[in-house]
């Protein structure tokens, strides 16, 4: 087990200078984008006046409703990151935890349903942008069960044809594209040990610059970086593949740097990310990490009973283990106060609660952090919620499927990670 030391004291604090951008409302009034003082299409207020975890949320102007809003430039900003969920982007939420930055991905065969622009995800990733927000658009290629393409067949031109569609609908509005999201898992195991995966996403980034650059001007404001590597904790992946991914993308002049995905049981294992992908980065490149979180270590405490100041406070039998919990509110939705109070009653999550502050830290010290992403809620309900089942509603910002409705009508919160991430920005 790697890098599990607590983060809960003052350890790597450097980097914490609030890059708080402000927003500009139709009144003319500027506001920190700590709370919507107007409701939201859904009938919700922003954030109200308290959360623990980042000190106190800023007081939202009555009646101020939001029109655009004025993101950073991409170096050192930290999003809000909605994973497949394009349709679940909600501005009161961003406006709470004062996001200006918003980071998806697309399943690349939902194009094959028509015009990517027209449908409800990426329209409103659309629109997100058309108002100001920064915003990373990944490219889910998936291939866990058919071979990946090869270029000059068939399966290739229909993976180009799909990428077009994609192209023609962001460039031009999107901030950045990533040549696939996480191709390293989202191909057969066959695949990521053998060249073909590198011929294939090799070809794809050279149809996306010359499309780029033949349609949309080589002065396009879309930047384009290779997809994320994943698993380089492990010693085993960094290999002649992934060596060969950082100096394909070293030596293509057209691509902006490289994503990476240091999803760990530790802030020392995330560190390999960096220290792998470093020394390959050309003067002007970048890198992305739009995810990031403490899953494997998550994952290592489902079957840990719940600690007993928790059992005593809510009356659950004693003994019961975490993952039941979560079954548990996944099926009958806690209070916000309890979800909080559970989660930081095991040692093992408040031992790391100022994990984001850490990680945000260190990517930025690197000097070459484009963006960064953290989740912002939760993608789907989880009722079958196991002991094996991934505990992805632990890295949640918003925790809306074991969450009762919590401060100012948004859903109930990880009090922890919203503090913190609020005053990461």
């Amino acid at each position: 087990m790697q890098g599990t030391g607590t983060e809960s004291g003052g350890g790597l604090q450097r980097g914490m200078t609030s890059r708080r951008r402000l927003l500009t409302l139709s009144t003319g009034a500027a506001l920190a984008v700590a709370g919507l003082g107007a409701r939201d299409a859904n009938g919700r207020r922003g954030d109200g006046p308290t959360a623990e975890g980042g000190g106190s949320f800023d007081a939202a102007l009555s009646g101020a409703v939001v029109s655009q809003v004025s993101a950073p430039s991409a170096s050192g900003v930290l999003a809000a990151n909605v994973n497949e969920s394009l349709d679940r982007i909600d501005y009161a939420e961003l406006a709470a935890v004062s996001a200006t930055w918003i980071r998806g991905f697309y399943l690349m065969s939902d194009a094959d349903q028509g015009d990517p622009a027209t449908q409800t995800g990426m329209a409103k990733l659309l629109q997100a942008a058309s108002d100001g927000y920064g915003t990373v658009l990944s490219t889910k290629f998936q291939y866990h069960d058919t071979a990946i393409p090869v270029p000059g067949t068939a399966a290739m031109n229909t993976a180009l044809s799909r990428f077009d569609k994609v192209l023609a609908a962001v460039l031009g509005k999107a901030d950045i594209v990533t040549v696939g999201n996480e191709p390293f898992y989202e191909t057969r195991p066959v695949d990521r040990t053998t060249p073909l995966i590198n011929d294939f996403y090799e070809a794809l980034a050279r149809h996306a610059v010359q499309y780029r650059n033949r349609y949309f001007g080589t002065d396009c404001k879309t930047a384009l970086y290779m997809g994320a590597l994943n698993g380089l904790e492990d010693p085993a992946n960094q290999n002649t593949q992934t060596k060969r991914w950082m100096t394909f993308a070293a030596g293509n002049a057209n691509i902006a740097g490289v994503d990476i995905h240091p999803h760990v049981a530790g802030i020392d294992a995330a560190q390999k990310y960096i220290d792998f992908v470093l020394p390959y980065l050309r003067p002007d490149q970048k890198f992305l990490a739009t995810e990031f979180s403490l899953i494997q270590l998550w994952k290592q405490h489902m079957a840990d009973p719940v600690d007993p100041s928790f059992t005593t406070a809510y009356g659950t039998p004693e003994g019961t283990p975490v993952w039941q919990v979560i079954h548990d509110a996944a099926n009958n939705p806690f209070t916000e106060q309890k979800w909080n109070d559970f989660l930081l009653s095991n040692t093992w999550f408040a031992n790391h609660k100022t994990f984001i502050t850490n990680e945000i830290a260190r990517l930025r010290d690197t000097g070459k952090l484009a963006v960064a992403g953290y989740g912002i809620t939760q993608g789907a309900p989880i009722p079958d919620f196991g002991p094996d089942s991934p505990p992805w509603v632990l890295n949640s910002v918003f925790c809306p499927y074991v969450c009762q409705i919590g401060t100012g009508g948004l859903p109930g919160r990880d009090r922890t990670w919203a503090g913190l991430f609020r005053a990461a920005q």
